[in-house]
C-alpha cells in the first residue's frame, strides 16, 4: 500500500487585508465564534440568536420588511437567494459596470434562460428575455441610463449593484428605484459592498423589491456566516405565484428557520437547514457592534479615512478613479504604468493584501474595511509608498506621511 501523506498543520500568518473584501473581522466577533458551545441548530439559544439577528438586521437595513434575514454563506449565497425569483422566460434588464455586476448578469441569464437557451450555451447562456446594459469600466450607472433602458424594454425585473467593487464606482440607487417605481418594475439590488458602509435605509427606495448583501464587508464578520437579504411583500407574493426551482436557496423556506412564517414573526423557526452555533454567535456579535457604533457614524468614519488615503496616494502621483468610501481604485504614476500586477504581487508577498482589478484595464485596489484608525491608514500608506519606491517611483514619503498626520491632527482639533 502507498503510504498516506500526513501534511503538517496549516499555519496562516496574520496579514493586513487591504483589499475590496473580506474585511478585517473584529476580535470581539472572533471571540464569540471561538467561545460558542457545541450546540445543534435547533438549540434554544441558537434559535434565540437567529431571532435577534433578524431584528437587528431590520434596524441596520432600515426596513419593516418581515422577510429580512441571513443566508448561510458568502454574498454569492445571498445574491442567489434574491435572484431565485427570476424564472425562465422572465424579462429582465441588468446594469453592468464591473466584474461583480457582470457576474450578477450571468446569474440572471442562467435563471431566466429557457431549457433550450441554457442547453445551447450552458456556461454562458444568452436568453432573449434578458438585456444587459454595459456601462464602461470606471463609470457609474446613472439615473438617465436606467430610465432609458426600462422605458424601452419594459421588463418584469431590473438588477443593479449599488456599489461595484470591481471598479470602485457607486451607482445611482435613487435613480434606479425611481425608474423602477415609475415603470412598475421590481428592482433587485446587489448591496454586497454598501451595506454597513453607506448610511441609507432600504425602505426609502420603494422601487426595489429585493436586496442582498454579504457578511464580510460592511458587516465585518467571518466570511462564512450570513449574507443579509430583505424582500418586500410584492417580491414574496410574486414568488408565491411563480414558485422557484430551488430548495436550499428558497426565500420563503429560508425565512421559516428565522421565525418568519406566513408573513409574520413566529416565536421560533422551523427546520430548513443546519445552522452553525458558531456562525450565529459571530454574526450576532457583528450586528451588535454595528448598532452600537451606528451606521451613520461608521459611514462618516469611512468617508474620512478614505479621503485621507485618497489624498496620500494622490500625493504619490497616483490617479484615483473610484468614488466608494471603503475602497480606493487607482492608476499608478506614469513612470510605473503597466506594472500594476507586479506591484500587487510584491505587496501580497510581504503580507500587505491589496488587489488588482479583475477586468481590464488593470488597476490597483486598496481597501480599508474595518481599518478606521490613524495607525491602520498610516500603515497602508507607508507600505504602499515603500512598494512604489522599490519599483523606482522616487516618492518623498516623509512629505506624504507629514500631510497624513496633519489631516488626522486637524480632525482631532475639530472635535
Amino acid at each position: 500500500m502507498t503510504a498516506v501523506t500526513i501534511f503538517p498543520q496549516l499555519e496562516i500568518p496574520q496579514t493586513i487585508a487591504a483589499g475590496p473584501g473580506p474585511g478585517n473581522t473584529d476580535p470581539r466577533v472572533l471571540q464569540r465564534f471561538a467561545s460558542a458551545g457545541v450546540a445543534d441548530h435547533m438549540q434554544a439559544d441558537v434559535l434565540r440568536g437567529m431571532i435577534e439577528c433578524k431584528l437587528m438586521l431590520r434596524e441596520i437595513m432600515g426596513t419593516e420588511n418581515i422577510h429580512t434575514f441571513g443566508v448561510a454563506g458568502t454574498g454569492w449565497s445571498g445574491l442567489d437567494v434574491m435572484f431565485s425569483a427570476v424564472m425562465p422566460g422572465d424579462k429582465v434588464v441588468v446594469f453592468s459596470n464591473g466584474t461583480f455586476s457582470g457576474i450578477d448578469g450571468l446569474t440572471v441569464r442562467m435563471k431566466a434562460a429557457t431549457a433550450e437557451e441554457l442547453a445551447a450555451n450552458p456556461l454562458d447562456p444568452k436568453p432573449a428575455s434578458v438585456t444587459i446594459i454595459d456601462v464602461p469600466h470606471g463609470q457609474s450607472v446613472t439615473a438617465e441610463t436606467v430610465e432609458a433602458a426600462l422605458a424601452q424594454h419594459k421588463p418584469k425585473w431590473a438588477a443593479m449593484a449599488h456599489w461595484e467593487t470591481g471598479s470602485g464606482r457607486i451607482n445611482d440607487l435613487r435613480g434606479f428605484s425611481d425608474a423602477c417605481e415609475r415603470h412598475g418594475v421590481m428592482g433587485l439590488i446587489d448591496a454586497v459592498s454598501s451595506l454597513g458602509v453607506e448610511d441609507f435605509r432600504i425602505d426609502d427606495y420603494p422601487g426595489v423589491a429585493g436586496w442582498a448583501s454579504c457578511p464580510q464587508k460592511g458587516i465585518c464578520c467571518l466570511p462564512l456566516t450570513y449574507a443579509p437579504v430583505s424582500f418586500t411583500d410584492r417580491y414574496i407574493q410574486t414568488l408565491q405565484a411563480s414558485g422557484t426551482r430551488t430548495f436550499v436557496h428558497h426565500p420563503i423556506l429560508e425565512a421559516r428557520h428565522w421565525g418568519i412564517i406566513d408573513g409574520k414573526d413566529a416565536e421560533k423557526g422551523t427546520y430548513h437547514r443546519t445552522h452553525s452555533a458558531y456562525a450565529v454567535a459571530a454574526f450576532h456579535e457583528s450586528l451588535r457592534i454595528l448598532l452600537q457604533e451606528t451606521v451613520a457614524q461608521r459611514a462618516k468614519d469611512y468617508a474620512f479615512h478614505e479621503a485621507a488615503l485618497r489624498k496620500a496616494v494622490t500625493a504619490m502621483g497616483c490617479n484615483v478613479t473610484s468614488n466608494m468610501t471603503s475602497l480606493v481604485v487607482l492608476n499608478l504614476p506614469d513612470n510605473l504604468a503597466g506594472r500594476e500586477a507586479e506591484l500587487v504581487q510584491a505587496c501580497r508577498a510581504s503580507g500587505f493584501g491589496i488587489w488588482p482589478t479583475l477586468s481590464e484595464p488593470v488597476q490597483v485596489r486598496i481597501g480599508i474595511l474595518n481599518l478606521l484608525n490613524q495607525a491602520a491608514i498610516t500603515d497602508i500608506v507607508t507600505r504602499f509608498g515603500a512598494a512604489l519606491n522599490e519599483m523606482g517611483a522616487g516618492i518623498d514619503m516623509g512629505a506624504v506621511t507629514d500631510q497624513l498626520d496633519r489631516q488626522f491632527d486637524q480632525a482631532v482639533a475639530a472635535e
